[in-house]
């Protein structure tokens, strides 16, 4: 072989760090689908046997990824995004309900899930759309087109009722930042956490002296603070922030004070008036100054009130029946320990039970008792943590850790924009799997099932991965032959 081989110039860091979470992966999968005594790992009727199959299969895509040019990942990508479309409009007809949702196609002895793969096509078509001379995010319909070839494939996933692959697709924001999205944006998706997590939580907890519920009342507070300290951003050489914030801590005290002390009352009412009074100081000034940004100011208030409205009726209306309850368990409204709550109770019962040094490797009682429902696939982590630890779990976390921000460095460093904003898109890809897998198993993020990127079993999981990395280091490799 050549010295300018590809092969030769992809980043050792990046293989090597691949290499060891897959390994790592495949023993979590021994540990979790054998009994006690089983030591059969090869076989082709055991789980581990076959995650060898996808291990094996996987590398040679890795290795023939290295071989391609570059510039086809470009050049086709627009052919692949269209081919992939296809495919997952055509998959609820062709796929098998499996555990309600209709997102596997069965191919003999083998099923693939196409949701797994459109997460790599779809970091190539914004590559290649984004990443065009004079395209900006800050332009709202230049973003609007970007967002748009992300959620175009989210919708058909949602439809194949596999929310939680769907909702992988949200990491495309984080490189939309990256390149230029305004931060208002990334700023008001956290607001609409904040907003849900608080107002669905205390909803029902009344606040002393009043009508209102602790919930409803911390929110339009928020709002009233978050607003006026946009416009300390936005309009940073006026004093509007001051009046606004001294304007709306005031009103809420007296009225809280009021209805303590003297008249009970909902003091939300309040609230919402000075909200509206907001909007309206807004309007009048944009009008007067004729600035854009008042406007969007003023729409935040009027959304974030509208959200905190309608975030109730769509946890009790719009979503599923299971999906409500696990949010509820979640947020700690109710306990549900044999049902809906069942799965993560078991998990932190596994991850607790190893201790510092964990019970070793075959000797997990809670997962070889398959006390933890889907514990080789979605709840992978707690064989972690109930066989290695705390070490060995913090070692995993630590080699995530390691891979995603040298994922992040490589991708800085690209000469061309479809280069570095791909890298990017893969990293964010990583980091959100990582961040809702884990926090999943421990309790701290909801149960929406996605797969523990090179640790949970199946094949379209692990090639979907595969596909993502060394695409981006056949890229990474073809900019370092060019700067030679």
């Amino acid at each position: 072989m050549r010295l300018g081989n590809p092969a030769f110039k992809a980043d050792w860091v990046v293989v090597t760090l691949y290499l060891l979470l897959m390994l790592a992966g495949w023993v979590s999968i021994c540990g979790a689908s054998h009994e006690i005594g089983d030591t059969d790992f090869f076989s082709w009727g055991t789980r581990s046997g076959k995650q060898l199959v996808w291990i094996g299969c996987s590398l040679g895509l890795a290795g023939f990824l290295m071989m391609i040019d570059e510039k086809y990942f470009d050049t086709l990508s627009v052919l692949l995004y269209v081919a992939m479309l296809l495919l997952l409009i055509l998959t609820p007809f062709l796929a098998k309900e499996i555990k309600g949702s209709r997102s596997w196609i069965s191919l003999g002895a083998v099923s693939i899930q196409p949701a797994e793969f459109a997460k790599c096509v779809t970091a190539l078509i914004v590559a290649k759309v984004v990443g065009q001379y004079g395209f900006t995010l800050s332009n709202p319909q230049r973003l609007l087109k970007a967002a748009a070839l992300v959620l175009l494939p989210m919708g058909l996933i949602v439809l194949q009722k596999e929310t939680g692959s769907a909702l992988v697709y949200l990491s495309f924001f984080l490189m939309f930042y990256r390149e230029g999205m305004p931060g208002s944006i990334l700023f008001t998706a956290v607001a609409a956490v904040i907003y849900f997590v608080v107002g669905i939580r205390y909803a029902e907890q009344p606040l002393p002296g009043t009508y209102s519920s602790v919930g409803q009342f911390v929110v339009l507070l928020l709002i009233s603070i978050f607003t006026a300290a946009l416009t300390k951003v936005y309009c940073p050489r006026t004093p509007h922030f001051r009046r606004l914030l001294t304007g709306g801590l005031l009103s809420t005290a007296i009225a809280y004070a009021f209805s303590a002390l003297i008249l009970p009352f909902d003091i939300a009412w309040v609230q919402i008036l000075w909200i509206a009074f907001l909007v309206g100081y807004l309007v009048w000034y944009g009008l007067g100054d004729r600035l854009r940004q008042y406007y969007v100011i003023a729409i935040f208030a009027l959304g974030s009130t509208a959200f905190l409205y309608t975030s109730d009726y769509a946890l009790n209306n719009v979503l599923e029946p299971h999906q409500t309850t696990r949010i509820r368990v979640l947020l700690g409204i109710e306990e549900d320990m044999i049902g809906a709550g069942y799965n993560v109770n078991q998990s932190k019962i596994a991850i607790g039970s190893g201790g510092l040094e964990g019970k070793g490797f075959m000797n997990g009682t809670q997962t070889k008792l398959k006390y933890v429902p889907e514990q080789d696939t979605d709840f992978i982590f707690c064989t972690v943590g109930e066989e290695q630890g705390f070490i060995g779990s913090s070692a995993v976390l630590l080699l995530f850790l390691t891979l995603i921000l040298r994922l992040f460095t490589l991708a800085e460093r690209q000469s061309s924009r479809f280069g570095r904003i791909y890298g990017y898109s893969v990293g964010s890809i990583l980091l959100f799997h990582v961040f809702i897998n884990i926090g999943m198993v421990i309790g701290l993020t909801p149960v929406i099932g996605i797969p523990l990127p090179f640790f949970s079993y199946g094949g379209s999981s692990l090639w979907g991965f595969t596909l993502l990395i060394f695409i981006f280091l056949r890229i990474d490799a073809g900019d370092k032959l060019r700067r030679r």
